[in-house]
């Protein structure tokens, strides 16, 4: 089944994310390791929440199933009440595409890519002409403070403007979730009260955030946390 797009104003009274009894088993050979273990989660429309843990705690694992980049191995996961497990490959990337914007700690841009080309790229992939995507792409960029910035490549910009190219790039579908990856870990102290500032705003405006993080002190900034140890959610 290939998804359909996923439209915020249809969320009211539907998690946009609900996981119940998920689990994620890795096997190496005849050994199995199990990453989550029986995770029930719901974040609501509009919310900002942090899901904190330590390394191989699982919170990337189901940071990766949230996404919609990797499968459970039993349970269900429904955004927006629909279940994904019916969804193909090719739904699930639609589901990335349109209904899920992603920053990492790692930006993740294009090198030898401009930041107006970096934040138009999500759009190529909806099919998109390309008068239209560059179009699109300068409103968040110039928004982000990086107006100026349009034609610089990621190694001419700063690790905070980098980031603000990431999120350019994750709001130009206009998603319905933020999905943002350890977004402050590979930055200086002022860059990233810069970009939870700008995270904040977002939410401020409706947009639902996932942060994952393993710091405790970027977590409490979040409206509310949900704590991963060992596969399971503690708190």
């Amino acid at each position: 089944m290939t998804a359909v797009p996923l439209a915020p104003e249809l969320l009211v009274g539907t998690p946009l994310i609900e996981l119940r009894g998920v689990t994620r088993v890795y096997s190496t050979g005849r050994l199995e390791v199990p990453a989550l273990r029986g995770v029930d989660v719901d974040v609501w429309p509009g919310e900002f929440v942090a899901i904190i843990g330590h390394s191989g705690s699982g919170k990337t694992t189901l940071m990766n199933i949230i996404g919609c980049l990797d499968r459970p191995t039993d349970g269900t996961y429904r955004i927006a009440g629909e279940d994904v497990s019916s969804f193909d490959d090719d739904g699930l990337a639609r589901i990335r595409s349109r209904t899920i914007g992603f920053v990492f700690q790692n930006y993740n841009l294009l090198p030898r890519t401009s930041a107006l080309e970096n934040v138009a790229t999500p759009l190529l992939y909806q099919g998109v002409g390309r008068r239209e995507r560059l179009e699109r792409a300068k409103a968040p960029l110039e928004r982000l403070g990086l107006g100026d910035r349009l034609t610089h490549e990621p190694s001419e910009l700063s690790g905070g403007q980098q980031q603000r190219v990431a999120i350019a790039r994750a709001l130009v579908t206009e998603p319905a979730l933020i999905l943002a990856d350890e977004p402050t870990g590979n930055l200086d102290t002022a860059s990233g009260e810069e970009v939870m500032a700008i995270l904040h705003e977002l939410n401020d405006e409706g947009r639902t955030i996932v942060l994952i993080t393993h710091e405790a002190e970027v977590a409490a900034k979040a409206q509310r946390q949900i704590h991963v140890r060992d596969g399971m959610i503690v708190s």
